[in-house]
C-alpha cells in the first residue's frame, strides 16, 4: 500500500476498462495504416493568434474564460478537412509582435546569441590555416569535446569499460550530456537573464511561446491571485496576474521499467543525497536513472519561465505513495515540493496534504486486465496513451453526434489532468529522453507548416512546374490539403555491452547513434514552399522571397521496430503515419484535427463509403535543416542483437530491390570475413544519425537536379548535372573548408532552429543549404577547357 495518500497527487483512475471496444478499436485503426506503403506528404495545420511575452496553465479546479481569441466561435466538426485553416486566416489576425523586424538584423552585427558561434568559426578558419597540410586531419571538422564512452559495466571491478572520442552527431544523450537543459547551448539559451537580454532579440527568446501559443488552446487559465497557477508558478504582486506559460502535459508510458526482472515500483526510489555512488545509466541498472533524468529535463523546461509542465504517469497497478513523493520532489520549478526524504521515508507519514501537484499517477487498467496491461506485445498501454491524449468523444458516448460535436471540449473523467485545456502534449516512454530542444523544434516545424498552409489560398492553382518538378507539395488552406505532423525517430548508441562491436560502430574516433526502425528506403524528400515562420508566433518571412521554404523528409514507410514493439504496433497503430509509438508530440490545434477524423471513421461504422470521406491520418515529417532534434536517443538499447521479423523491416517497399544488392554482394566475394560483414549490413539494420542525414540530402540534391535537367538530362552520365550539396557531393582527400564544417554542425545540433531569427533573416546566406532552406542546392560549375 501507499505510505502515504496525498488527495491532490494519488489520483488514481481506471480508463476504458471496455476491453471488446480496445480490440475493435485497435484493429481497425491498425489494418487501415499498415496497408498504406506510401503515404501522403503535406499538411495543413491550425493556428490561433501568437501573442505576448509569456503564457500559462489550466487546473481542474480552474475556471477559464471561455472567450476565445480575436473573437473565433468554437468549430464544430461539420465536415472533416484536416486543416484548421478552413476557418482561419493569419493575415485577419492581431499578430502582436515585439523588437526588431528580421530584415533590421546585420550580418556584420550579429545578434549577441551568434557571438559564441562567430567565435567558433574564427577558430575553425584559425586551426586549418596554422595547421600545415600533411597535418591536417578528418576531424579538424569537428571541434567538440572528447568524451568518454562506457560501454560495459564490471559488477566485481564496480567500474565501466570506456573509449575516448567525440560525438558529433547532434543528438542529445544522457551519456554524454550531464546536465538538463537540452545541450549546453539550449540551456544557456533559454535561461538567460531576461535583465540582460537586448530589446531588439526578445522575439528570438520568446519564439518557443509564441509557436506554443499560435498552436494551442484558445482557452487561457485563471492566473489571479488565490488560483492554482498561483500556487504552481508563485504569488502574484497586487493586482496583477502571473505571466501565461505554454501548458504542456507529459504522459508517460512505464510499463517495462524494472530493476534487473524486478518491476520498479517495487523497489527504494533513489534517494537524493547518498553517499553510495549513482547507479550507472545502463541496461544493467534501475530504470529510475530514466526516469529520474527525464523529470530533470521536465523541470528544467519549468525553470525557464516559458512552460508550465504536468506529468501524468501511466502505470498498469496502483504504485507506491513514495515514488509519486519522489516524482513529485524532482520537479520544484512545476510546482513540486522537495520533500527531504531518508531512507525513502517522508518525516510526515500521517499528514494529508492539500496542495496542488504537477504530477499525477493514473492506473489504466482494473485487476482482469493488468496482466495485458504489463505484456509489451499487446499494444495496451500505447492504446490508453493516445485516448486520454485525444480524448475523442466516443469513448464516454457511443452516439456521438458527428455534424454538431465540438472537437475542443474533453468529456473524459475531470479529475484527469489530460481533461484540462493544453497547448501541446508530449507522449513518451520512459527510456527516451524528453528535452527542450525536442519541444521547441516540434513547435517551429509545427508552425513552419502551418503558415506554408495560411500563405496560399484554397482557390489559388498550382503553378505547371511546382505540379510537373516531382518534389514541391504546395500546402493551402483548401479541405483537402493533407494533414502533416512533425514526428520523431528513435536512435541509440549500438556499442553497448560488446567492446569488438564497440571498436567497429566507433567509425574511428567518433561516436554515433543509429536508428533501427527506419532505413534510406523509408522516406522520400519533399520541398514545401513558404514553410518557414517568424517569429511573434505563426507569422510569414518568405513574402517576396523567391524560392523560400524548407526541404521535409516525409516517411513512405511506417517504422519497423523490433520484437515486442512491432506486435504492440500491429495492435495500435501509431497516431501519425509513419511516425513512432514511443516518442510523439501534438498541439491543441493538431489534436481537434485528429478527433475530427476518428469520430467521422467511428460514426461511419462499417460503411466504407463514408469512411472514405473521412480523410486522411496525419502524415510524418521532419525539417532536414533541423533532423536531428528529431532524433530522440534510446536507453537501453533493447533492440541490440535481435533481427527485424522477415516481414517487418526497414525498406519493406523496396524489399525485392535489396534482396538483388544482397546477392551482389554475395556474387563478388571479395570482401575479408565475408559472412561478419554480410551479417553486418542485411541482417541488422543499424542506421547512423549522420548517414541518415547524409541520405536525406542527397536524395533531396538529385531530385531536385532530375528536375531541373528534364529532357535535357544526358541518359549516360553518372551523378548530378546541375546542382549538387556543396558538403556531400565532395571527394574526401582532406577537410572540407571551415566555414562550410562550421554550417554544419549548427544544423547538426539544431541551431537553425535555435537561432531562427537570425538565420531566417536573408541577411547570411553562408549556411542556407545546410539549414535546408535553399530549394536549388549549389549550382555546379563547369570546367572549360582554354587549350
Amino acid at each position: 500500500m501507499m505510505s502515504r495518500q496525498s488527495n491532490h497527487r494519488e489520483t488514481f483512475a481506471v480508463i476504458r476498462d471496455d476491453d471488446a471496444a480496445f480490440q475493435e478499436e485497435s484493429s481497425t485503426r491498425s489494418q487501415n495504416v499498415l496497408t498504406a506503403m506510401k503515404l501522403l506528404a503535406a499538411s495543413a495545420l491550425f493556428y490561433s493568434a501568437g501573442t505576448s511575452f509569456a503564457q500559462t496553465w489550466q487546473q481542474p479546479t480552474v475556471t477559464s474564460s471561455n472567450q476565445p481569441f480575436h473573437g473565433e466561435e468554437p468549430s464544430a466538426a461539420s465536415v472533416p478537412t484536416n486543416n484548421a485553416y478552413s476557418f482561419t486566416n493569419y493575415r485577419h489576425l492581431d499578430v502582436v509582435t515585439h523588437g526588431r523586424r528580421l530584415n533590421e538584423i546585420s550580418k556584420e552585427a550579429p545578434p549577441s546569441y551568434m557571438r559564441d558561434l562567430v567565435e567558433d568559426l574564427k577558430a575553425r578558419k584559425k586551426l586549418m590555416e596554422e595547421t600545415p597540410p600533411e597535418e591536417v586531419k578528418y576531424w579538424f571538422e569537428y571541434t567538440g569535446p572528447l568524451q568518454k564512452y562506457f560501454y560495459r559495466y564490471s559488477r566485481s571491478r564496480k567500474k565501466a569499460d570506456s573509449f575516448e572520442g567525440r560525438d558529433d552527431s547532434g543528438v542529445v544523450s544522457s551519456r554524454f550530456v550531464e546536465q538538463a537543459g537540452g545541450g549546453t547551448e539550449y540551456s544557456k539559451f533559454f535561461n538567460r537573464n531576461p535583465n540582460e537580454i537586448p530589446k531588439d532579440e526578445i522575439p528570438a527568446y520568446t519564439r518557443l511561446l509564441d509557436n506554443c501559443l499560435a498552436m494551442g488552446s484558445t482557452n487561457r487559465p485563471n492566473r489571479s491571485e488565490g488560483s492554482v497557477w498561483a500556487e504552481l508558478f508563485g504569488k502574484t504582486e497586487g493586482d496583477s496576474t502571473l505571466p501565461d506559460r505554454c501548458r504542456i502535459l507529459f504522459s508517460i508510458n512505464t510499463v517495462g521499467a524494472g530493476r534487473g526482472t524486478t518491476i520498479l515500483w517495487e523497489t527504494r526510489p533513489p534517494l537524493p543525497h547518498s553517499a553510495e555512488p549513482r547507479p550507472w545509466i545502463s541496461e544493467q541498472e534501475t530504470a529510475a536513472t530514466h526516469l529520474e533524468r527525464n523529470l530533470q529535463e521536465i523541470d528544467a523546461m519549468c525553470a525557464t519561465g516559458l512552460i508550465a509542465a504536468r506529468v501524468q504517469v501511466l502505470v498498469c497497478e496502483p504504485i507506491p505513495g513514495v515514488w509519486t513523493d519522489w516524482m513529485d520532489s524532482m520537479l520544484p520549478n512545476c510546482g513540486g515540493k522537495a520533500d527531504p526524504m531518508v531512507a525513502g521515508k517522508d518525516a510526515e507519514t500521517n499528514q494529508l496534504e492539500d496542495r496542488a501537484s504537477p504530477v499525477q499517477v493514473v492506473v489504466t487498467a482494473s485487476p482482469k486486465t493488468a496482466d495485458v496491461c504489463h505484456n509489451l506485445k499487446s499494444g495496451f498501454m500505447e492504446q490508453r496513451m493516445q485516448d486520454l491524449t485525444l480524448a475523442p468523444p466516443y469513448l464516454t458516448d457511443q452516439n456521438v453526434d458527428f455534424n454538431s460535436f465540438d472537437p475542443s471540449k474533453k468529456t473524459t473523467h475531470p479529475d484527469l489532468v489530460s481533461s484540462d485545456d493544453h497547448d501541446l502534449y508530449v507522449a513518451f516512454k520512459w527510456s527516451t529522453l524528453i528535452t527542450i530542444r525536442a519541444v521547441n523544434s516540434f513547435l517551429q516545424a509545427s508552425a513552419d507548416l502551418a503558415i506554408a498552409a495560411a500563405s496560399r489560398d484554397a482557390d489559388t492553382p498550382i503553378s505547371k512546374e511546382d505540379e510537373e518538378d516531382g518534389v514541391t507539395v504546395v500546402l493551402s488552406s483548401a479541405p483537402s490539403s493533407p494533414f502533416l505532423i512533425p514526428s520523431f525517430v528513435r536512435v541509440s548508441y549500438v556499442s553497448e555491452e560488446n567492446n569488438k562491436v564497440a571498436k567497429w560502430r566507433m567509425h574511428g574516433d567518433f561516436f554515433h547513434p543509429a536508428a533501427w526502425e527506419i532505413c534510406k528506403d523509408s522516406f522520400d524528400m519533399s520541398w514545401i514552399p513558404n514553410s518557414l515562420s517568424g517569429s511573434g508566433g505563426v507569422t510569414p518571412v518568405c513574402d517576396g522571397v523567391q524560392n523560400c521554404g524548407q526541404w521535409w523528409v516525409y516517411f513512405a514507410e511506417e517504422q519497423m521496430p523490433t520484437s515486442p514493439e512491432i506486435y504492440a504496433n500491429e495492435v495500435t497503430a501509431p497516431l501519425v503515419q509513419g511516425g513512432s509509438n514511443y516518442v510523439w508530440m501534438i498541439t491543441e490545434r493538431q489534436r481537434q484535427e485528429v478527433v475530427k477524423v476518428k469520430v467521422c471513421i467511428h460514426a461511419a461504422g462499417d460503411d466504407k463509403s463514408k469512411k472514405d470521406q473521412c480523410g486522411d491520418y496525419p502524415q510524418a515529417v521532419i525539417p532536414l535543416g533541423d533532423l536531428e532534434s528529431f532524433l530522440m536517443n534510446f536507453t537501453p538499447n533493447t533492440a541490440l542483437g535481435k533481427k527485424h521479423g522477415s516481414n517487418r523491416f526497414p525498406g519493406y517497399s523496396r524489399a525485392e530491390e535489396r534482396k538483388r544488392d544482397r546477392e551482389k554482394v554475395k556474387e563478388r566475394k571479395q570482401l575479408k570475413d565475408q559472412e561478419d560483414i554480410e551479417k553486418a549490413l542485411f541482417e541488422y539494420t543499424i542506421y547512423p544519425a549522420a548517414l541518415f542525414h547524409k541520405d536525406a540530402t542527397i536524395k533531396a540534391a538529385r531530385a531536385r537536379d532530375f528536375a531541373l535537367t528534364g529532357a535535357k538530362r544526358d541518359p549516360d552520365a553518372i551523378g548530378p548535372q546541375m546542382i549538387k550539396s556543396a558538403y556531400y557531393d565532395v571527394t574526401i582527400t582532406k577537410p572540407r573548408e571551415a566555414t562550410s564544417a562550421w554550417c554544419q554542425a549548427i544544423a547538426r545540433n539544431g541551431f537553425c532552429t535555435l537561432y531562427a531569427d537570425y538565420f531566417r533573416s536573408f541577411v547570411d546566406e553562408r549556411c542556407m543549404e545546410a539549414c535546408g532552406m535553399l530549394k536549388n542546392w549549389s549550382k555546379i560549375q563547369k570546367v572549360t577547357d582554354e587549350l
